[in-house]
């Protein structure tokens, strides 16, 4: 009974850390307004970085980051006194899900939320850090080259597994988990995958905000 408690809990407090929805509170706060009905209507970083420029896009993707790290950490803290290495992975690996699905389906929100690129990156820098910098890198160069951050974030959901596979081969738990967070965020980027394959997915810009342009229209009235 106890461990069923101890596993409930660690899914508990990882999930609801993930659920922290750092866009539509920093968005509120600081122009008072709602991330959800401006942009593509996504509560992630790059949302907020196209409507309102590089800082607040950096500062809401290293917040979903820490959120992501903080899950792992919390169930990790719940596991058994005197756990194995392995048993305390399961329960580090069950955060890093719970989070990302927090991230994804927040309470707090109506169960939606963002796509969960920045949390699963922060739970993998706990998790894998020695495939973090190599997803990393591969993420970087597939936006730089596309010019689109959704590309650059399916592209880390195909090598997702196959990374950490090849550098952690005998962490069987922290495979399963690569194989369903590379589902989840490759599903919660199907509209964008069809937008690709359209043209119409929009690149990213540090030139300009899109609440400037909106502004400038007489749209938005709370401030900055």
């Amino acid at each position: 009974m106890e461990l069923a408690l101890r596993i409930a809990g660690a899914a508990l407090v990882a999930y609801l850390a993930g659920s922290i929805p750092w866009a539509v509170i920093v968005v509120r706060v600081f122009w008072h307004q709602d991330i959800r009905t401006l942009g593509s209507g996504n509560t992630g970083a790059t949302n907020v970085l196209r409507v309102f420029g590089t800082v607040p896009g950096i500062g809401v993707l290293l917040l979903d980051g820490a959120k992501g790290a903080a899950g792992v950490w919390l169930a990790s803290l719940l596991a058994p006194p005197g756990a194995t290495e392995a048993i305390i992975s399961r329960f580090a690996v069950l955060g890093a899900m719970a989070a990302i699905s927090g991230h994804s389906f927040s309470p707090f929100i109506g169960f939606t939320g963002g796509k969960g690129v920045a949390t699963a990156a922060g739970t993998v820098l706990i998790l894998a850090p020695k495939a973090w910098p190599i997803l990393i890198g591969v993420f970087l160069v597939a936006v730089a080259l596309s010019r689109m951050v959704s590309v650059g974030s399916i592209t880390l959901g195909v090598v997702f597994p196959g990374v950490c596979w090849g550098v952690y081969p005998e962490r069987t738990a922290l495979l399963a988990f690569t194989v369903l967070a590379s589902a989840l965020v490759l599903w919660r980027h199907r509209s964008n995958m069809w937008r690709i394959a359209n043209g119409t997915e929009p690149k990213v810009t540090f030139k300009r905000r899109l609440w400037d342009d909106m502004r400038s229209r007489g749209r938005g009235n709370g401030g900055e």
